[in-house]
């Protein structure tokens, strides 16, 4: 399984520091909330983590190698990432589009492999889009797209999945079912997942680590139960955040 380990890690855009000396060691079958406000450098760091974005100082290493040294369909056949966009509406079927997510990993260019067309078939499933597969991409509705996009990262069978904020365009009922299922494909492969969120709560929820992003570069690391206080969180959004619990659960809301 796929390894990230991120250190030293400093970021700067247009004389904005968005991270300085970052340290994190993202191991198998772990789960990372990312989390500040908009501005505070979320999509630039998932763009390091796959090479699209040079570190200004420090290293992101994916099994020992430099991501910046690993070619791209290698590193594709191992990281999965859902940009914050989605897909755009492509001249295609639904299946011939999440069929796409293979494309790492296909041996042969002329025809498909049965196995391509089973993945393919169970990650449609998965968000419920077995009944749209025939259909244009070009009729899907936004949310419908965010789950085309979801299951073309599932068929791709990444080792470690990046996350730009998934719950997009999706009802809370979608919302909760997605992570469910990301989490639950995390834990049967022993794979690994950081999904940069604006959600408090759904990284509470589905994650057991977190990176809080500060501001002036500075960022706290640690456990959910660590990092997500109200104190943390409202240095984090510059508003007074506060928590509800009833013994179970706990939810953040701004005060």
């Amino acid at each position: 399984m796929a390894n990230l380990k991120i250190q030293s890690l400093s970021l700067h855009i247009e004389g904005k520091t968005l991270c300085r000396d970052l340290n994190v060691q993202v191991g198998e079958n772990e789960r990372w909330g990312l989390l500040g406000k908009n501005g505070a450098g979320k999509t630039t760091l998932l763009h390091a983590l796959i090479g699209q974005r040079r570190a200004d100082q420090g290293s992101i290493e994916l099994d020992g190698i430099s991501v910046y040294d690993i070619k791209q369909r290698e590193l594709a056949s191992k990281v999965g990432i859902l940009f914050q966009q989605g897909i755009e509406a492509l001249p295609a079927t639904v299946f011939e589009t999440v069929l796409l997510g293979r494309h790492p990993h296909t041996q042969s260019l002329l025809w498909d492999d049965p196995k391509d067309i089973e993945i393919a078939e169970s990650a449609l499933a998965a968000f419920d889009l077995g009944q749209l597969k025939e259909r244009a991409v070009e009729s899907l509705s936004g949310g419908e797209l965010q789950r085309l996009a979801l299951a073309m990262l599932l068929a791709q069978t990444p080792q470690l999945f990046l996350l730009d904020e998934p719950s997009n365009h999706l009802d809370v009922a979608f919302q909760v079912k997605l992570l469910s299922v990301l989490t639950n494909k995390v834990a049967e492969t022993s794979a690994s997942l950081i999904m940069a969120t604006h959600d408090i709560n759904l990284a509470l929820r589905f994650c057991e680590k977190i990176i809080l992003l500060l501001e002036d570069g500075e960022s706290l690391v640690g456990s959910s139960n660590d990092v997500l206080t109200e104190n943390n969180l409202s240095q984090a959004y510059g508003c007074n955040i506060k928590s509800v619990s009833n013994g179970e659960h706990k939810l953040f809301y701004p005060a």
